[in-house]
């Protein structure tokens, strides 16, 4: 009879088990005429508020949640408290799975490019920058290699050939202005260090760049090309990326009405992409 219990107990606990998800907590199923989304202020929530009425049109609630830091959006996404989160680029939606296993995403779609900038408050160009500089970064390693990329390509350093966009700081191979890095800023802080001059040179994320008044086209000193990997997507819960309230979501945030709207708003310092 004891052997009978445990085995049902055991089915039990096995169904309970299946009936949870793989972000350890119920899976939700998303509703057919609704979809919740957590975004940056900018630019991410205001294209969404643009899209709001062409979703409206095929019969969908578009809710917007936003946020001011990179790690809140995904926390949400996994607890289930919303459907799905525009803010980050694919290396870091990696780098965060990677570190919280509890996270179980996958990429419905790019949308944007958001070219890093750097700017600075004593120099007009990355040429004036005089020996021993100091460079601000974000204490976002995913992103560094993206800036030191950009800082490779403007001449100021040289990488380890075999590391690309997975640099480190260490990963510098030749430093001929024998630059210092300090990289231990919240991104959402950069444009104050930018603001109170702190540094020689910052390098600032696109969507804070814009919420803090600033023209990465006209403002920054160096930006990166249009032609960068870093694409902005729309990241879902694994099993969500054909649910109808998704694939449309992506459909209308790659229409032409879509696009027109970010050239327009951002006039390149955001590139609306289809992939």
């Amino acid at each position: 009879m004891k052997k009978i219990i445990a085995i049902v107990l055991m089915l039990a606990l096995t169904a309970a088990l299946a009936a949870c998800g793989a972000n350890g907590g119920k899976e939700k199923k998303l509703a057919d005429d609704k979809i919740v989304v957590g975004a940056s202020n900018v630019p991410h929530a205001e294209i969404l508020e643009a899209a709001k009425p062409l979703m409206k049109k095929k019969g969908i609630d578009l809710e917007i949640k936003t946020f001011q830091d990179y790690v809140l959006p995904n926390k949400a996404l996994a607890n289930n408290e919303i459907d799905a989160n525009y803010f980050q680029h694919v290396p870091y939606l990696k780098s965060q799975m990677k570190e919280n296993k509890n996270y179980k995403f996958e990429n419905a779609g790019g949308i944007h490019l958001e070219p890093i900038g750097v700017y600075s408050k004593k120099y007009k160009s990355l040429k004036e920058l005089p020996d021993g500089a100091t460079i601000i970064m974000s204490n976002s390693v995913a992103d560094h290699g993206r800036m030191l990329t950009l800082l490779e390509h403007e001449g100021l350093i040289k990488l380890k050939a075999s590391k690309g966009y997975n640099s480190k700081i260490k990963d510098i191979a030749k430093n001929p202005k024998h630059l210092k890095f300090k990289a231990d800023v919240e991104a959402g802080l950069l444009p104050k260090a930018y603001q109170k001059g702190e540094g020689d040179a910052v390098l600032i994320n696109t969507n804070y760049a814009i919420d803090a008044g600033l023209n990465p086209r006209k403002d920054s000193i160096a930006i990166e090309s249009a032609d960068s990997p870093f694409v902005n997507i729309i990241a879902v819960r694994k099993g969500d990326k054909n649910a109808k309230t998704v694939k449309t979501l992506v459909e209308v945030l790659h229409s032409k009405e879509i696009k027109d709207f970010i050239n327009q708003k951002y006039k390149g310092a955001v590139v609306p992409v289809n992939k």
